[in-house]
């Protein structure tokens, strides 16, 4: 069978093969609690390369230009850092009382995704291009906006929880050194026979990579959440809220700033995408009980990958029109 034959097998069944992936985390998480760790740690390669094989298949020669559409940048700032954070003050005031909990409802909800969020953009039909080239922007903006909000949220001292660390090694992991690769790559397919053989055989990755990141994830997360559960029990509702009333927002700031279909996908999927796995280093490292902070944090990735999987289905309806 061909590479284009398994890569039409393969995302024809994709929906399948993320469910099954996510059942068998789950599983495995919950009769082997303590390979969590070894597990967690996979996650950053294996999410590297699902975000490399993403890259091979935007061509990166057009980044220039999607990183000067202005309207689509205002869009996605206005969006993430204006419209989400008003909704996320409107869920908060459901947050329950525990100080951890509070701080990772917030942590991960006003943070929005730098890395899969373009891999779920391209399987949703939408510009893939245009948030590729927005992630150092969202990346910095969050880091720079992210204490004051605390502030806001929490009060003056809320800010003392942050550190840049994990905000750069993010990027260096899943923006730089993936965007590299690919363009090494795209530069070896110009020149050599084999470079183009391997770009062609890679078109498959993404949804066995996806599948793989989504095992991972879900193994990783569960014992971390059983060990909590009564704490982010609370928590539960509130993202629940978030990844359908988010999109809805996205669609609104889309429709306003008059986005074509490509873009304006793209900018519900970002809307609707938080950034988990950069802040979970945050959690992690938090004075306050990292341990459950974290725990509140892998909460909402799992509400989210599952929700990210009626997005594909659902966004391109709800935004519909040529890509």
């Amino acid at each position: 069978m061909s590479a284009a034959a398994v890569q039409s097998r393969l995302e024809t069944q994709q929906i399948a093969i993320y469910l099954v992936a996510i059942g068998l985390g789950g599983a495995w998480g919950w009769v082997s609690p303590t390979a969590g760790g070894l597990l967690e740690s996979a996650v950053t390669p294996v999410l590297a390369a699902l975000i490399y094989t993403i890259f091979l298949k935007v061509p990166l020669v057009s980044l220039g230009k999607a990183a000067t559409d202005k309207r689509f940048l205002g869009a996605l700032l206005a969006a993430n850092f204006i419209a989400v954070p008003l909704l996320v003050w409107g869920l908060f005031q459901w947050a329950p009382s525990n100080a951890a909990v509070r701080l990772g409802i917030l942590l991960v909800l006003l943070t929005p995704c730098v890395d899969y969020v373009v891999v779920f953009t391209h399987l949703g039909q939408g510009d893939s291009r245009r948030v590729l080239a927005a992630t150092p922007v969202l990346l910095v903006v969050q880091f720079l906006l992210l204490p004051p909000y605390l502030w806001l949220f929490l009060g003056a001292n809320a800010a003392d929880l942050l550190r840049p660390g994990p905000f750069v090694e993010a990027f260096l992991w899943f923006i730089v050194t993936p965007l590299v690769l690919a363009w090494l790559t795209e530069l070896w397919a110009k020149r050599h026979a084999s470079g183009k053989r391997v770009i062609t055989a890679m078109g498959w990755g993404p949804v066995p990579l996806m599948g793989l990141t989504l095992f991972l994830v879900f193994g990783a997360a569960v014992p971390r959440i059983l060990g909590e559960f009564d704490n982010v029990l609370g928590a539960l509702p509130i993202y629940v809220a978030y990844v359908i009333l988010a999109p809805l927002i996205g669609l609104f700031v889309a429709r306003l700033f008059a986005l074509d279909a490509g873009a304006g996908r793209a900018l519900v999927f970002s809307a609707g995408t938080r950034n988990s796995l950069v802040v979970l280093p945050l959690a992690l490292a938090a004075p306050l009980g990292g341990g459950l902070v974290a725990a509140v944090v892998v909460t909402q990735t799992l509400v989210e990958l599952v929700a990210e999987l009626a997005y594909v289905r659902v966004v391109p309806a709800l935004v519909s029109g040529k890509k």
